[in-house]
């Protein structure tokens, strides 16, 4: 590896975030998961978790190449075949499950605190959008404020839209940068690449 490639890497590994992962609920097509995850990408959301309950399961790592950019080559998944499997895991790991809802009981994105120290972002299928089971998984739901006559948007662009929210306000409370020891892992990983 040249010395130009290895510190490129270590500086987009250094501004990946700590402990945000973004659920993806049985994402139907393959072209929007790809386009979340090159949102991911950009924004330094390290690890991914695909839940398929009811949608043909297919390999993050194989999907999308032209419209993730190859985002996916250097991401972290996870893949569950229940709600339930991927939630027990969230508390287990002390996480803050947040779930974009489209209901009357959620709250406005832009008036929560989104600065949790460890935030899973569920986001749910293109046209059913989060399932009861999944939703019964979050501690919080949320909803993107619209003024439109069309109160729904593509699942990337929200996906994109409340990682950007969540990373705005965890810079502007403290960045949750990987450590160092993380930082050293994915390097590893990405060598090999």
């Amino acid at each position: 590896m040249t010395k130009s490639r290895e510190e490129k890497l270590r500086k987009v590994a250094q501004q990946r975030q700590a402990e945000f992962i973004v659920v993806l609920e049985d994402i139907h097509d393959p072209h929007n998961a790809a386009a979340i995850l090159r949102t991911c990408d950009a924004f330094g959301v390290q690890d991914v978790w695909f839940v398929f309950v009811i949608e043909k399961r297919y390999n993050p790592r194989r999907v999308g190449k032209s419209s993730s950019s190859s985002a996916n080559k250097w991401l972290s998944f996870r893949v569950f075949t229940s709600n339930e499997e991927c939630g027990k895991e969230l508390r287990k790991l002390k996480y803050e499950s947040i779930g974009t809802v489209l209901a009357d009981d959620t709250e406005d994105m832009f008036k929560m605190k989104l600065t949790a120290k460890k935030i899973a972002l569920w986001v749910g299928n293109e046209h059913r959008g989060l399932s009861p089971a999944a939703i019964a998984q979050c501690d919080r739901r949320l909803l993107i404020p619209m003024r439109g006559m069309v109160q729904s948007m593509n699942v990337s662009v929200t996906t994109a839209i409340c990682i950007y929210e969540i990373t705005r306000q965890r810079q502007e409370h403290g960045r949750y940068l990987l450590p160092k020891s993380n930082i050293n892992y994915i390097l590893k990983d990405w060598a090999k690449k």
